[in-house]
């Protein structure tokens, strides 16, 4: 492609991205989201589909997406990122005494063991974790907080409940109690019980 061509390109998609974000300005002005013009466009290209799924699915996953920024500035401020803070949080909402085993932690925190192996070993680098065999089964690994790693999980969980407060602030008491039994009754129908 010429340098003319991409630039004419580049000018187009310019143009696309900045009448779509007009587009999402108009529609959050009128009380539509972003979901809301998504849904529409494809009403009108392809009127013979239900595309109602897209309603829930689409802001699910455009929540995600707006959220995380903040939750990774909160992380972000104790020296965290999210996998960190999930492992520190696992253990310490476990008790700071307790010791769990990487198996209990992967299916905490819904990872692969590879996962957790990597998130320990860069935990145990700052100090904020211990390893250490079970002392019933040399086969078996214990992980437990350090007084550093208690230290910090207990300093970002305020500031990490405050953001996602802050994240919530759009709805009510009464409203955040139906979407969060309407949210677990979708997980349980889709086998995440324990």
């Amino acid at each position: 492609m010429t340098d003319a061509a991409a630039g004419r390109k580049a000018s187009r998609d310019a143009g696309a991205d900045a009448g779509a974000d007009a587009a999402v300005s108009a529609a959050t002005a009128a009380g539509t989201d972003h979901v809301d013009l998504v849904l529409e466009q494809w009403h009108g290209q392809r009127p013979d589909l239900d595309v109602s799924p897209m309603a829930v699915i689409g802001r699910l996953k455009r929540l995600a997406l707006l959220m995380e920024p903040a939750m990774k500035r909160t992380f972000a401020s104790h020296g965290l990122d999210a996998a960190s803070f999930d492992v520190l949080a696992t253990l310490r909402r476990n008790g700071p005494d307790r010791h769990l085993t990487p198996a209990e932690l992967m299916r905490s925190a819904m990872v692969t063991s590879g996962a957790v192996t990597q998130r320990l070993d860069r935990l145990q680098e700052r100090g904020l974790i211990t390893r250490r065999p079970s002392p019933t089964d040399g086969r078996v690994v214990q992980v437990a907080l350090t007084e550093e790693g208690l230290a910090l999980i207990d300093g970002a969980l305020p500031d990490h409940l405050a953001t996602e407060v802050g994240l919530l602030s759009a709805l009510s008491p009464a409203e955040l109690a139906q979407l969060a039994d309407s949210l677990k009754a979708l997980l349980l129908g889709l086998g995440d019980g324990r």
